[in-house]
């Protein structure tokens, strides 16, 4: 119990603030990006779950009726399409109507009820808690604690038919407690905005609907697995499903380079290949990118070397695989250095610094035992102490100050490379 309890907090003040990556291009004209519930609905209109209208607006405060409701749902569970073959029964919905087939698609379901005079009232608001109610019915079942429900500042007035409807869904996460974290507002009509929130917490946790009312094109999560290639990287996940394999933005891969690479040659706009010279699976053993699968990008921006020691910096983006079968993945990700940088390292910046170290101390021995030893040779030692530090902290100076390194790679050479968008490789 104590342990729900902290959830349900930490729930609340989180209240979603992980935001798809496929969506992120999604504009919304009357939805702002510090809107409470931003995330959500740009994840149901990025999913055709619910729409914009003409002009990109959401109208996030305007009430939900039980027909854009029934809508909206047939659309997530890819019933949408659902071939009818029951008969209308209700006398408030006319074969003419828009939204006729979709009615009856629910009753065929089950997924919205009519009420007991035979009426469905498509245009009849629909009720938090009626909504909360909709998704319990549809999602498998649980022995809910209902004393969670002392939570809430106003468990009272949740109706005594709604009071496990509730702790159901308090139990599986799929509800609504904006914007007071302590109230759920079970009698208050739905807006929007709610509804894409609910709507959005059902789609993420697909696994709990029931399968009668999944449709056969549903995209369902079998497992979750994982990358570990570089211990560092912000993520490690892998989406497994039965379409398709997600690796998640934030992974890191190993690939090398095809051919060499040479940054004085480079320029922007021009084509960059990489392969992986090993397959790459997740720990579970899931293979998600065949050996030699060539990964296509460009060079956005090349920093020439500079004085000061200041090494060249390459700038790529890469924005495919193609797989030896001929199968071609979108993707954007770059290398996983600094400032996504490509440079030489610090080692081989310190050999250069030591070289010229190295080489004007042996100079500058040399010198001193050359001006010592033709008019004294006595003084040779002298000139040993005298002529050595002085050539080394030149070549020091020296070493510092010229222009840092080009940034050169041999074929073969790796690299690591960061997701920054979701790569969905489909099955």
């Amino acid at each position: 119990m104590k342990k729900l309890l902290a959830g349900l907090m930490a729930v609340s003040l989180m209240i979603w603030n992980v935001v798809p990556v496929l969506a992120a291009d999604v504009k919304i004209m009357d939805v702002s990006k510090d809107y409470w519930a931003r995330t959500e609905i740009v994840d149901v209109v990025s999913n055709n779950v619910m729409s914009l209208d003409a002009s990109g607006n959401f109208y996030p405060e305007d009430t939900v009726s039980r027909v854009e409701f029934v809508k909206a749902l047939l659309k997530l569970l890819t019933n949408d399409n659902l071939d009818v073959n029951i008969k209308n029964k209700f006398t408030d919905v006319s074969a003419s109507s828009p939204d006729y087939a979709d009615i009856l698609r629910s009753e065929q379901l089950g997924l919205v009820y009519g009420y007991p005079d035979k009426t469905f009232k498509p245009s009849k608001v629909m009720l938090r808690a009626e909504t909360q109610s909709v998704i319990s019915h549809i999602t498998k079942d649980t022995v809910s604690d209902m004393s969670v429900l002392n939570y809430f500042e106003d468990a009272s007035s949740i109706p005594d038919w709604a009071k496990q409807v509730y702790a159901k869904s308090l139990a599986y996460g799929i509800y609504v407690n904006y914007p007071n974290a302590k109230q759920l507002r079970p009698m208050d009509a739905l807006t929007r905005a709610e509804a894409a929130v609910l709507l959005a917490r059902l789609r993420d946790k697909i696994g709990l609907v029931k399968e009668e009312y999944i449709g056969p094109d549903l995209e369902k999560v079998l497992a979750i697995e994982h990358l570990n290639i570089k211990k560092n990287a912000p993520n490690h996940s892998v989406k497994i499903t039965n379409k398709r394999n997600i690796v998640l933005s934030g992974n890191v891969l190993e690939i090398a380079f095809s051919d060499k690479f040479k940054s004085e040659l480079a320029s922007a706009g021009e084509t960059v290949k990489f392969i992986n010279p090993q397959d790459i699976c997740t720990e579970e053993g899931t293979l998600l990118i065949p050996a030699n699968s060539l990964f296509t990008g460009k060079v956005l921006n090349v920093t020439p070397q500079k004085w000061f020691n200041k090494n060249a910096r390459v700038y790529i983006q890469l924005t495919e695989i193609c797989m030896p079968d001929g199968k071609k993945v979108d993707l954007n990700a770059k290398p996983f250095y600094k400032d996504y940088a490509l440079k030489e390292g610090p080692w081989m910046t310190a050999g250069k610094v030591a070289l010229y170290t190295v080489g004007l101390g042996a100079v500058g021995t040399g010198a001193g035992i050359g001006f010592a030893f033709i008019p004294n040779p006595s003084k040779i030692g002298n000139a040993f102490a005298i002529g050595t530090p002085i050539g080394a902290g030149v070549g020091l100076v020296t070493g510092l100050v010229t222009p840092g390194l080009k940034y050169h790679a041999k074929a073969g050479e790796q690299i690591y490379v960061i997701l920054c968008d979701d790569a969905s490789i489909m099955k």
